[in-house]
């Protein structure tokens, strides 16, 4: 984004590799818009993955994603640098705030030094100069107590009418209910006004009806009752005059539109409930051509008080009283109802209308609406005082918190000085006698080990469990001190949490890479030992199996013929012995080219080539260990190469050591029993080396030469001949007499 020409003289420090910015003093943070976001180590984090206060970051989150980024972050530095009269309170920090600290030269400013002194007053302390986080929160909880708290919700306690308190309960069981400051349900603008429309609709719906009353009600308030009553049996009276119409066709069909008696036997066979679960199936009555339907007496036992409700509340006011209903009066009563059917299917205001049409009425036609809306006026009056009540517990928020996430977003100061932990660190793995400080949590191990393994470092991610609560959650740890010959899936350790809560962790995953040169240096050589046992491991196997299987073989069959002596095979075993006697012969003449004390040189030489390598490149991966990959893949934006070198890597994991002025009892009681010869010929050896040395180069001559019996040693002298017969000699013309 562009910048402006900066007016801020900025000063940085270097730390991972790269230069950070020094937040020293509130004019650096009321600044921060001048800083180039290229010189930002972070542009955002997730609020999830961040041991700050949840409070402090859901007011800085603005459009409440999840995430911080630089421009809210701005935006928090500069509102809260602006009520204050020195911004430097911001570096401060602390969790109050000086009444005199505020700036009362604005009207934001001078609002809230009015809340402070009012919350202040409220806890009895009007004569305090300061006013406390915890002097917010408990004047913030007691004004959301009270039943006008500004935040545009009312309660039905709030109502001194009993009617209007009616109202407000009406709408929350219609509209659902909203809470307010305290967590109690009430009701705001929003649900008076759907419930409101509702009841309007409700009414208007009504009205159609009431207008067309001789049409869609023909039997007045009763018409529902008829209704339902004929929609609860329609579809069994409409299948018995189906069957008598059969049956008029065709007189044949009369002896197959009834059940059959086994139908019956099976229900009678138990304990006969009559219900409809048995006889659903079974048609209201007998049916026969023109026969009509019977409303009592013999009927089908299980729609007995069906058939009789379908008479008395439809039958009777409609077709007078009568016992039967014949296929043109079944009509009749379904044609009289179908306007109240139509009119009944596309209702309106539902939601109010189950309170009844007198009681919406009623709220309608009286003050309800204007008595819960001077209610909701009176409640609104009181938002101001609120807001500066939330205003005065934001502003210590933000004077307490923000410093602190500066220095572990704009730079990663908190990382680097290694005195507090940086705000992404969850806490300390101890495992294998190492205590591993840089550790993350992680949602899911496979996808996060994707961009972190790009780190270049060694990663060993963990369940962790705390077996009393049964709470989790999972880790990476980054191990780089050490070697990882004894850090493998499986093994157990003990995390900390910040708060000081012990896990049991459990390694799950592994990202191997170079943990330090002293285990580079001696990889090549373990790798050879391991494939020796493993070669080794395999061979005896296999000797094994074949073994068992010739001694299973030897019990079934008899045993094969001695094979004969093959002569070729001495022939073979000479060939092997003269090659090895050969290289052998080659190895000593060259060794006679060297001097005795040379050997462990070369020896180490050899050894410096077969390790080189493996070192060389373990350099160079240590110093590319980069924590912007492991911190990306938790959800940030990192924006520069956090380096993790090799001093800075020592710091975050510990290695075991006794403390300082401690004693060791060196007397091991299950101590191995080593043999005396090897320490005594190493010894030997290492005397050996050293006066071949000092034989060798002259240093014993000169030492020993003005004694009387003789110097001891080699004199320069004679260095200088052995080299001149070492060096090839020059072809010189022969001297002739002439």
């Amino acid at each position: 984004m562009p910048h402006s020409a900066p007016t801020h003289h900025w000063r940085f420090f270097r730390a991972g590799g790269f230069d950070q910015v020094k937040l020293e003093t509130g004019a650096d943070l009321m600044s921060l818009e001048q800083l180039d976001q290229k010189l930002w180590v972070a542009l955002a984090c997730p609020i999830a993955s961040v041991a700050f206060d949840p409070k402090t970051t859901a007011l800085i989150d603005s459009d409440h994603d999840g995430r911080i980024r630089a421009p809210e972050l701005i935006a928090a530095v500069k509102w809260a640098g602006g009520l204050l009269k020195n911004p430097d309170l911001l570096i401060k920090g602390g969790d109050s705030v000086p009444l005199a600290a505020i700036n009362d030269a604005t009207p934001e400013g001078a609002a809230i030094l009015a809340a402070a002194k009012h919350v202040l007053a409220q806890l009895g302390r009007p004569a305090s100069e300061t006013v406390s986080l915890a002097d917010a929160a408990d004047a913030g909880a007691l004004f959301a107590n009270t039943l006008f708290n500004g935040d545009g919700v009312i309660l039905p306690e709030s109502a001194g009418e009993p009617a209007t308190k009616a109202v407000i309960q009406d709408i929350a069981a219609c509209m659902g209910a909203v809470p307010d400051r305290s967590g109690k349900p009430g009701i705001d603008q929003a649900k008076v006004d759907a419930f409101f429309a509702e009841c309007a609709a409700f009414d208007a719906w009504w009205k159609t009806a009431e207008k067309d009353a001789a049409v869609i009600l023909p039997l007045g308030e009763k018409t529902s009752a008829a209704a339902a009553a004929m929609k609860a049996v329609r579809t069994k009276v409409d299948d018995y005059f189906g069957r008598c119409r059969l049956a008029a066709f065709d007189s044949r069909a009369a002896a197959v539109l009834h059940r059959k008696e086994e139908d019956y036997a099976a229900i009678v066979s138990r304990d006969i409930s009559i219900n409809v679960s048995e006889l659903a199936g079974f048609p209201l009555a007998l049916a026969a051509a023109g026969r009509p339907l019977p409303l009592a007496g013999a009927v089908n036992p299980a729609y007995a008080a069906a058939l009789g409700a379908l008479r008395e509340e439809a039958v009777k006011p409609l077709l007078g009283d009568t016992l039967e209903l014949t296929e043109a009066g079944w009509a009749a009563v379904q044609a009289r109802l179908a306007p109240f059917e139509a009119w009944q299917a596309a209702p309106a205001g539902a939601a109010a209308g189950k309170l009844g049409l007198a009681r919406v009425r009623q709220w309608l036609a009286g003050s309800a609406r204007r008595d819960v809306e001077a209610l909701l006026a009176r409640d609104k009056a009181c938002e101001r005082q609120a807001g500066a009540i939330a205003g005065v517990e934001k502003l210590i928020r933000h004077v307490r918190d923000l410093h602190l996430l500066c220095i572990n977003f704009v730079n990663f100061k908190n990382l680097y000085a290694g005195d507090t932990p940086a705000l992404f660190q969850a806490g300390v793995l101890y495992l294998d006698q190492r205590s591993c400080h840089l550790c993350l949590t992680v949602d899911d191990a496979a996808r996060h080990s994707v961009m972190a393994g790009l780190a270049g470092a060694f990663l060993a991610y963990a369940d962790c469990t705390r077996k009393g609560t049964g709470e989790k959650l999972s880790i990476v740890a980054i191990f780089s001190q050490g070697d990882d010959e004894n850090v493998m899936v499986g093994r157990n350790g003990i995390f900390y949490d910040r708060q000081g809560r012990d896990y049991d962790a459990t390694i799950t995953k592994i990202l191997p890479n170079p943990i330090s040169l002293r285990e580079a240096f001696w990889s090549p050589y373990k790798k050879v030992v391991r494939l020796i046992e493993e070669q080794v491991s395999k061979r005896a196997s296999a000797g094994e199996a074949a073994a068992q299987a010739s001694s299973a073989q030897g019990v079934q069959n008899a045993a094969p013929p001695k094979p004969k002596f093959d002569p070729s095979v001495v022939a073979l075993i000479s060939v092997a012995a003269g090659s090895l006697a050969v290289a052998f012969t080659t190895f000593l003449a060259y060794l006679e080219k060297i001097a005795a004390w040379q050997l462990p040189l070369y020896l180490l030489g050899i050894m410096l080539l077969v390790s080189g390598p493996s070192v060389l490149l373990a350099f160079i991966k240590l110093r590319r260990r980069n924590l912007g990959p492991i911190l990306d893949a938790n959800g940030w934006a990192i924006n520069t190469s956090a380096r993790i070198n090799v001093p800075f890597g020592t710091r975050l994991t510990d290695i075991a050591q006794l403390p300082p002025g401690s004693t060791i009892d060196i007397h091991d009681y299950y101590a191995e029993k080593l043999a005396v010869w090897p320490k005594v010929l190493a010894l030997a050896l290492l005397l050996a080396w050293l006066f071949l040395i000092v034989w060798d180069v002259g240093i014993l001559y000169s030492l020993t030469k003005d004694w009387k019996w003789g110097p001891l040693g080699k004199p320069p002298a004679a260095q200088e001949e052995e080299k001149d017969k070492a060096k090839p000699s020059s072809w010189q013309p022969t001297n002739t007499t002439r």
